[in-house]
């Protein structure tokens, strides 16, 4: 009989294997199990950073997939999402995880506005295992007080993060107000669109793809100072038109009058139960301020993508997207005497498919 040692897994494959278990455990809303394979992970000498970006982040995404093709609910994707933060939390206070500090003083926020807190607090514990001192402020950060955190921290830099696009000119006023204090600031999510095309637009110091990438970039040296005396709206003269004003502005009153309208373009929504008829002003009021964000952007793709990844998520619901072209031409109708308004939602309507939608069901 052999004694021989059997051969150990790739590090790689022991990621995904505990990857696949933490998985199993986030889906059953077993928080202890999610711990305890974290930390017994730590303890059998799994790179704490690997722990965090290729194990919980890896999970966390697939949760995300899993409420867009309609296979877990609202309420199972909070869950999940609240045991992976748990696990995150406990691989920061296991002792593989602790680090001497021996760079600046960085603060991690999400924007004012955006609560999907675990991308920035994933990037915080990237940034303290690679010897920073991090001051991490979790979601929904309001600039005046992210600026006196500043004032009084001295921080050499900030990191801001956003997953919702709609979140971008909240974004702006935060990367000026930073940069107005001398402050430079790298920015991640994804609502600052593909290959961080709206991170320059906005006038970022730095963008990174996620939190390994921007861990990375900050070893590679400190980000410029900002430029004295630059302005918001600098970046974008476009506004100058106003459009995104009134669109913003005016947003419920556009919602009212297109929901009520939308009666008789679509007549199958006179069928709505109260729930239906509620959620169907909801998602006008997303398409409303998406298009204001793209305004404000002047990009059509933005809202393009929304309103196909909105067609995607209405068809795996079982609810027909039949309703979103005439919508649109109904939106279009309001703001026939602004071009780029117009031109965005042609866009958008473009952008769908040209077959009939089909879904099993109404929506609920």
């Amino acid at each position: 009989m052999s004694t021989s040692t059997p051969p150990r897994l790739p590090r790689s494959a022991h990621l995904d294997q505990l990857a696949e278990q933490l998985w199993d455990a986030v889906a059953a809303a077993d928080e202890y199990t999610a711990t305890r394979l974290v930390l017994c992970a730590l303890d059998d000498d799994a790179d704490p950073e690997a722990v965090l970006l290729d194990v919980i982040a890896r999970v966390q995404c697939r949760v995300g997939e899993e409420w867009a093709a309609n296979r877990i609910s609202v309420a199972q994707e909070h869950a999940a999402t609240a045991i992976n933060e748990r696990a995150v939390a406990a691989v920061s206070v296991h002792p593989a995880a602790r680090t001497t500090v021996t760079r600046g003083r960085i603060a991690v926020a999400c924007v004012d506005g955006e609560w999907h807190g675990l991308p920035a607090r994933l990037l915080a514990e990237v940034l303290k295992l690679r010897g920073w001192r991090v001051d991490y402020l979790g979601a929904q950060v309001p600039t005046p007080h992210l600026i006196a955190h500043l004032h009084r921290t001295r921080a050499d830099m900030v990191a801001l993060s956003s997953s919702i696009a709609t979140r971008l000119p909240t974004a702006h006023a935060a990367i000026t107000a930073c940069q107005a204090v001398s402050v430079p600031v790298l920015v991640g999510g994804a609502a600052f669109g593909p290959q961080g095309r709206y991170a320059k637009l906005l006038g970022a110091d730095a963008w990174a793809p996620d939190a390994r990438a921007a861990a990375d970039r900050l070893a590679r040296g400190p980000l410029p100072r900002p430029q004295a005396g630059h302005q918001q709206f600098d970046d974008l003269p476009h506004l100058d038109d106003q459009e995104y004003t009134f669109v913003f502005r005016g947003s419920a009153s556009l919602v009212r009058h297109v929901f009520t309208a939308l009666e008789d373009a679509y007549p199958a929504m006179r069928t709505y139960d109260d729930l239906q008829r509620e959620r169907t002003a909801e998602d006008l009021a997303h398409v409303v301020e998406f298009l204001a964000t793209a305004l404000y952007l002047d990009d059509p793709d933005l809202f393009t993508r929304f309103i196909t990844w909105t067609a995607q998520i209405l068809v795996a619901r079982g609810v027909p997207a039949m309703s979103l072209p005439p919508a649109l031409d109904l939106l279009a109708g309001e703001l026939k005497d602004f071009p780029r308004a117009t031109r965005i939602l042609r866009a958008g309507t473009r952008s769908l498919p040209t077959a009939p939608f089909t879904a099993a069901g109404k929506h609920a």
